[in-house]
């Protein structure tokens, strides 16, 4: 392989030693030459070689004014170095440039001629031939522009190591210093340029695009490049096109439909005006001018797409331009040109014959006329004048690749210079030499070349990175039509600036932007339409990520700006507002003080303390009368403190929770309650035992008396005291914010154990519970002594209040829960108060007579009447059926008697008869029943 290269390059070597190149060339003679390759033409005929004969070199069509103005200022470059007496004195530097016409092939062919001027000895080819004689050597090469181009170009002068600078290629592969040793260049790599159109993209909201490359070494992967940054910023690419300017014309149509039927109004194209021209001709057929295009440098202000017949179609673009910079005296040298004066430039003739549309003397052009393969041209002198003519050669507004070529051109003439003035020990070579001058190499400028550090005429520096680019900038244009000739304008509305942080990279003047030639509103180029604040982007199934439906955020989530992707959840203490934009702060609430709800309790609460102590007070009022001392007033006065504490404990579950009083309330209502149910067991208790025994004696006395009953009250509570402890030290309850509800934060207690809460109120009913049972129990007992009936009451009234308070507590929420414990507790509350002690009230304030002790007298005598009656009719059915069991025996029935002493008096008895007593309390009454029964006797 390696022996076969050596021939292919040996075989055209020896073919361009023998032609020197191609034909066409600019070309001057000095002490170092350098080479130049500049796209003088657009492209080269189509034209099918059978090989019948030897192939003929393409033929180059379309001139190019730009191309040729880049050729004139490296010209213009090499003759300033040369009238200069400080860079390079002594030195002429010479040149020999070629037209590549766009095309690999041209380019390979001129490149070939300037690798024959160097020496080879690096292949060893000297067996063969001596490929160097009598040929100054090409030590450092200008161009290519196309990257496609260059990138062949470098492959070849890679291999001699002779420095290329190239003033256009922009391709991010040819960065890859591995496979391109030599390259070089002024402008800045597609790396950039592709992060910045999606920066521009991302700037206007456009996320639906249509992406179109040249097929070549630029396009594909700048494109590349680019989709990888959409695909970051969640932008879509809806078509992905190649172009190029060799596609036939079925092919330009099948695109132009593809662009046509597609929602996707912006159009980013990464190609060269050749490449694009075919595209935009078949637009302006067809008049779609409702497209932005978004140009890459290589087309954003190509004389062959900015005609005011395309204007139509590309009215609007935004286009990446050059820095533009500025060659003093180059505008003069410009229109200097002539035919006659530039012998030495061969393309000047044909650049005289493109602008005034003329034929020179002995032109080969003419002959080409005159054998009819183009249209006739009248004859020209090569004197006129050229200023009065309008060509994008003399369009110098805006150098920016001319002064790239300008940069390239002092860049090399810098590193020569450095070489000259270079001082042994300080060089760049082995042991720190330096590089001589009259023997130098390609390679040694390479050297210098990657160690360039100068300022330039224009004040700036220059220096190439570790790839070997100079560090650029963007410049942002807009195509504007003109008002005075309809011609295009390059409008400059902003600019990048790839060194600066992300963010503030891109600048872009809206108000100085015209779409479409005439409108300032930004086109839309998005597959959906915008979804507004207060909704998200739906997924659509089979659909890129860029088409969506909106979609309302939750209730609870918002977005505040448009296209937003998800919503966002609000804070815990927050919710959103009807439309979802934005969030608001929860109400806070709890049974308040303020509210009417928890006014109307705390009045209750307050009423009922009141009305207690209110009983209280007249019980300590009227402390001896019979009806007091008979309800037992130790106990009574203990019981109405305990009634005051109950209704107290509710108003605790009023107000804000805090740590505090969520640990006190519960303990404080069950001790409370367990203390009252306590004093009314002991009392009724108490009284039914007194009663039902048929013989009181000092023992029921002993055992009932205060300091028993008092011990029995504390321990029933202490039990409760003890469950409230346990719950305290191992759950204590705690403030909680329920964020359970949309719009509300409960601010409630959070019992710490449900189980133990259960036990303090079970308890409670536990102990009601029997003292139902001793006050059902007692219900037929002297009514001034017990209020049984009124006790049974009370506690039916408990147990339905508590039964009812279990499914209401766990079935509701927020406040209402406190607000049904406080109800539970007033209701039972007022329950006990009411039963127990308002008839007693209602009896000492407004009927004082029933409170006598004759009244008290009268009602126990009568309840003893009926239980001694009870127990003689008993005893006598008894005797009844014992002597039933005599036959013929007569008897007669004993009179009975029951006497109760009291105030000391005695009653009358009959003799013979049997005079049980019973005491109770202080006195003694005495009552007597007597009857016969008739004698029956039985006639036998």
């Amino acid at each position: 392989m390696r022996v076969f290269l050596y021939y292919l390059i040996v075989l055209g070597s020896s073919y361009v030693i023998s032609t020197y190149g191609p034909h066409q060339r600019a070309q001057m003679t000095g002490d170092i030459l350098l080479g130049g390759l500049f796209p003088i033409h657009f492209g080269v005929a189509s034209k099918d070689q059978d090989l019948a004969a030897r192939p003929e070199s393409t033929q180059c069509v379309r001139f190019n004014f730009r191309g040729f103005r880049w050729l004139q200022a490296m010209i213009y470059a090499i003759d300033e170095i040369n009238n200069s007496s400080d860079l390079l004195p002594n030195i002429t530097l010479g040149y020999r440039i070629f037209d590549t016409c766009n095309t690999v092939s041209k380019a390979l062919e001129a490149t070939l001629s300037f690798v024959a001027q160097n020496k080879i000895d690096s292949l060893n080819l000297d067996e063969f031939c001596n490929c160097t004689d009598h040929i100054p050597a090409t030590i450092a090469v200008v161009g290519a522009a196309g990257s496609a181009v260059s990138t062949a170009v470098a492959n070849l002068l890679g291999l001699f190591y002779i420095p290329q600078i190239s003033y256009a290629s922009s391709s991010r592969l040819l960065s890859n210093k591995n496979q391109y040793k030599s390259f070089m260049r002024t402008i800045p790599t597609d790396e950039y340029q592709a992060t910045a159109m999606a920066d521009i993209i991302e700037y206007f909201e456009w996320n639906w695009v249509i992406a179109v490359a040249s097929d070549d070494d630029y396009g594909r992967p700048g494109i590349e490049k680019f989709e990888k940054e959409m695909e970051e910023r969640d932008i879509c690419i809806h078509l992905n096109e190649l172009i190029s300017q060799y596609f036939e014309d079925h092919e330009i149509q099948a695109l132009a439909d593809r662009i046509e039927n597609s929602t996707a109004k912006v159009i980013v194209v990464f190609a060269s005006g050749p490449d694009v021209e075919p595209l935009i001709k078949e637009m302006v057929r067809r008049n779609i001018t409702d497209r932005i295009w978004l140009a890459s440098e290589a087309w954003a202000s190509s004389s062959l797409i900015a005609k005011p017949e395309y204007l139509d179609v590309v009215a609007g673009t935004i286009g990446f331009a050059l820095k533009a910079g500025h060659i003093p005296g180059f505008r003069g040298f410009l229109q200097q040109v002539q035919p006659k004066r530039d012998s030495h430039n061969e393309f000047v003739r044909e650049f005289w014959e493109e602008t005034f549309n003329c034929y020179l003397e002995d032109s080969p052009r003419q002959q080409e006329s005159e054998n009819g393969s183009t249209s006739f041209r009248p004859s020209c002198t090569g004197e006129e004048d050229i200023t009065r003519v309008e060509t994008p050669y003399l369009d110098f507004t805006h150098l920016r690749i001319s002064y790239n070529v300008y940069v390239a051109v002092y860049s090399i003439a810098q590193a020569l210079q450095d070489i000259l003035t270079c001082t042994h020990g300080h060089g760049l070579f082995a042991n720190n030499s330096c590089a001589d001058l009259k023997k130098m190499e390609a390679w040694q400028v390479l050297k210098q070349l990657r160690h360039l550090n100068y300022t330039n005429s224009m004040g700036e520096k220059m220096h190439f990175d570790e790839n070997a680019d100079l560090a650029a900038n963007y410049t942002i244009i807009n195509w504007h039509r003109s008002a005075e000739d309809g011609s295009v304008l390059f409008q400059e509305v902003g600019y990048y600036n790839m060194h600066i942080k992300r963010g503030a990279k891109l600048f872009i003047d809206k108000t100085q932007i015209l779409w479409n030639g005439y409108s300032s509103e930004v086109p839309f180029s998005n597959c959906s339409e915008d979804c507004e604040p207060g909704t998200r982007k739906g997924i659509i199934d089979s659909m890129p990520t860029c088409c969506f439906e909106c979609t309302e955020c939750s209730d609870g989530e918002y977005s505040n700006h448009k296209d937003a992707s998800v919503c966002i959840k609000c804070p815990y203490n927050s919710w959103s507002n009807g439309n979802h934009t934005f969030c608001f702060l929860k109400e806070i609430e709890f049974l308040s003080w303020t509210e009417p709800f928890g006014i109307a309790l705390a009045i209750c609460a307050v009423l009922g303390v009141v009305m207690t102590a209110f009983v209280m007070g007249v019980f300590v009022r009227f402390r001896n009368t019979p009806i007091v001392k008979a309800t037992n007033r130790e106990l009574s006065y203990v019981l109405l403190f305990s009634l005051i504490c109950c209704f107290s404990s509710s108003l605790i579950f009023i107000g804000e929770p805090q740590d505090w009083t969520c640990r006190l309330r519960q303990p404080a209502f069950g001790i409370s309650f367990v203390l009252c149910i306590s004093c009314i067991l002991v009392k009724t208790n108490r009284v039914l035992l007194v009663f039902e025994a048929k013989i009181p004696t000092s023992l029921h006395r002993k055992w009932w008396g205060l300091n028993l009953q008092f011990l029995l009250v504390f321990l029933c509570t202490f039990v409760q005291v003890m469950i409230c402890v346990v719950w305290l030290y191992n759950a204590p309850p705690s403030s909680y914010r329920n964020h359970d509800i949309d719009e509300i934060i409960f601010i409630t207690c959070n019992e710490g154990s449900v189980m133990a809460l259960g036990f303090l109120i079970g308890y409670t009913c536990l102990l009601a519970a029997i003292c139902f049972f001793f006050a059902f129990k007692s219900r037929k007992l002297p009514e001034n002594f017990t209020e049984a009936k009124f006790i049974t009451f009370s506690m039916l009234i408990f147990f339905i209040v508590w039964i009812s308070f279990i499914p209401a507590y766990f079935s509701t929420y927020g406040k209402f829960v406190s607000a049904v414990e406080v109800i539970a507790i007033l209701a039972s509350s007022f329950g006990m108060l009411a039963c127990i002690f308002f008839n007693k009230i209602y009896i000492i304030l407004f009927k004082p007579s029933s409170n006598t002790i004759e009244e008290v007298r009268c009602s126990t005598a009568a309840h003893a009447f009926k239980v001694a009656a009870k127990a003689t009719l008993k005893h006598n059915t008894a005797t009844r059926k014992k002597s039933g069991s005599i036959g013929g025996s007569s008897a007669s029935s004993p009179s009975s008697s029951i006497s109760l002493k009291t105030n000391g008096n005695e009653s009358d008895a009959t003799s013979g008869k049997h005079k049980p007593r019973m005491s109770f309390g202080s006195g003694t009454v005495t009552l007597s029943l007597s009857f016969e029964e008739s004698r029956r006797s039985s006639i036998m």
